[in-house]
């Protein structure tokens, strides 16, 4: 950014902060007006190639998505280059300023850049390409000791943290906000990956296609795994009824009432859920301290699901596993005696015994750090507590309301069932591709600490932000200790994120996603 636009950015801050200290209210012009500055700043000095990470040094000295990422990397998992996209799409949308448009395509294009020759993607991109990932591989995500899926190069795409699904939709919501064409081969190739890569039950692996060679003699590979973890199964149902509305092609209706049915073929007899099955359909361990068990927080949500479908397709047939399920919940809360706060249920449950279990650490990185499992709930991971929230009330609620419905009137709303759309009611707004949603209540001081946050330079700085330790070489195998057992991160060959607790402030994507929220909130609905 050149000198002279950087002074009048901080005149125009310095104006801004000084009218909003000695006046009650602030003007539409205002938030606009720092919307821009803040962006601004984010696309001309903080993105790389249109794309983003998660946290940056204010000098740009080291960058972070997850883990500590190279220069030459950007971020897809939320809050990173999607999330950016979408935000930035959202500013248009109630500005109509060019400027964000602008800022969208450049994400959209990092993003187009980092697909797959399958179609999908990954966590991140390298722009110095693979040669580059895998030394990353090989070197920060291989000693990152809690962060497993990080420290193997598989090559392929991951359905986690709505990755693939959320890529996708984002470009779709390019290609839809002025019909641009240059969108529609991406968006038919990701699609075309999404349904390739649903099995013939209906389920979805947590990555694909499958790459051998990661299994141990302790634990199966567990990518190709059928995964409701972090909602893969969901958001890609989600996505393809996102298709099914604004494409208005029935083909996807098929692989959705599939991927909707295998909830049901996934329940298990004593009503509760797993996050995830082998390809013998038996709830599965996955990464070292996510044992083979039944997760209540799972159960809860895979219920609310099942209701969810009832009223999308009118079929009770979905309705039989709920009360199952809230009867398990109910039997394996957690005596009065072991509760912490809202946290009442331990967040795994044996699948023989049907008692708790929880997950305890020893060691202090990769070399001689291992997870197990007993019944004591003392010492708890930090970074995967061994008890958890689970919305039973909310559930028992749900299900009392839609049976309370009529049958005729359940399907009322579901965009599953043929509609005819009038000009103000377009398939769009019915079913909102929107990551976002700029309809909750204005509250004007956090508005106006917003406005105030925003520096001389367009920055929302943070000491909110997770940070690691710098990659320092492999470590040699050492005695394990306990000294590490409930903190986020081992010793200093450990490269996993922690929470920084200085006084150092960062650049966040997270921060101006949030504040950017806020903003476009006011200006939507003023």
């Amino acid at each position: 950014m050149k000198l002279a636009q950087k002074l009048i950015i901080f005149s125009f801050t310095s104006v801004f902060a000084f009218a909003l200290n000695s006046q009650t209210n602030f003007s539409r012009n205002v938030v606009l007006e720092t919307m821009l500055n803040a962006t601004k700043y984010m696309v001309e000095d903080v993105s790389y190639n249109g794309g983003y990470v998660w946290y940056y040094m204010p000098d740009f000295s080291r960058q972070w998505g997850e883990m500590e990422a190279y220069k030459t990397m950007v971020w897809l998992q939320h809050p990173g280059t999607i999330s950016m996209g979408h935000v930035f799409l959202d500013a248009f949308r109630v500005t109509k300023n060019e400027y964000y448009y602008q800022a969208a395509e450049k994400a959209a294009s990092a993003i187009i850049w980092g697909q797959s020759y399958e179609g999908g993607w990954n966590y991140m991109i390298d722009f110095a390409g693979d040669r580059s990932l895998k030394q990353w591989y090989n070197t920060i995500g291989k000693n990152g000791w809690r962060l497993e899926e990080f420290q193997h190069y598989y090559g392929n795409s991951t359905f986690d943290d709505d990755v693939t699904s959320d890529a996708a939709r984002f470009l779709m919501r390019m290609y839809l906000e002025k019909m641009d064409p240059k969108y529609k081969p991406t968006i038919d190739k990701a699609i075309g990956f999404i349904l390739k890569s649903q099995y013939p039950n209906g389920g979805w692996p947590q990555r694909y296609p499958y790459v051998k060679g990661f299994e141990t003699d302790r634990f199966p590979d567990y990518t190709p795994f059928y995964t409701f973890n972090d909602d893969v199964i969901w958001e890609n149902i989600n996505f393809l009824m996102q298709c099914y509305l604004v494409l208005g092609e029935e083909r996807f209706l098929e692989p959705i009432y599939k991927g909707m049915n295998f909830y049901k073929l996934s329940q298990e007899e004593c009503g509760a859920w797993g996050q995830q099955l082998n390809m013998n359909m038996e709830t599965a361990s996955a990464r070292t301290y996510e044992p083979a068990a039944f997760l209540p927080r799972t159960t809860c949500e895979s219920a609310l699901l099942l209701i969810k479908f009832y009223r999308l397709t009118g079929d009770k047939v979905f309705l039989e596993g709920v009360p199952k399920a809230i009867s398990w919940l109910e039997n394996v809360k957690l005596p009065d005696d072991k509760i912490e706060g809202h946290r009442s249920y331990p967040t795994f449950i044996d699948i023989k015994t049907n008692k708790p279990i929880y997950v305890h650490r020893r060691g202090a990185n990769v070399a001689n750090g291992e997870y197990y499992i007993n019944e004591n709930d003392k010492d708890l991971l930090a970074h995967y507590y061994g008890k958890t929230y689970v919305q039973l009330d909310y559930l028992k609620e749900e299900y009392d309301m839609v049976l309370s419905i009529p049958e005729e009137e359940i399907t009322k709303n579901s965009p599953l069932k043929p509609k005819q759309f009038n000009e103000s009611e377009t398939p769009q707004r019915f079913y909102d591709l929107n990551r976002y949603v700029f309809n909750f209540e204005i509250d004007e001081g956090k508005i106006r600490k917003v406005i105030n946050d925003l520096d001389g330079k367009g920055r929302w700085l943070t000491t909110r932000a997770y940070i690691s330790n710098p990659y320092i070489g492999n470590p040699k195998y050492t005695e394990p200790t306990n000294q590490y057992s409930t903190t986020r991160v081992g010793d200093k060959f450990d490269t996993s994120p922690y929470p920084n607790t200085t006084d150092q402030e960062y650049i966040s994507t997270g921060t101006y996603i949030r504040n950017m929220k806020l903003l476009i909130n006011y200006i939507n609905n003023k």
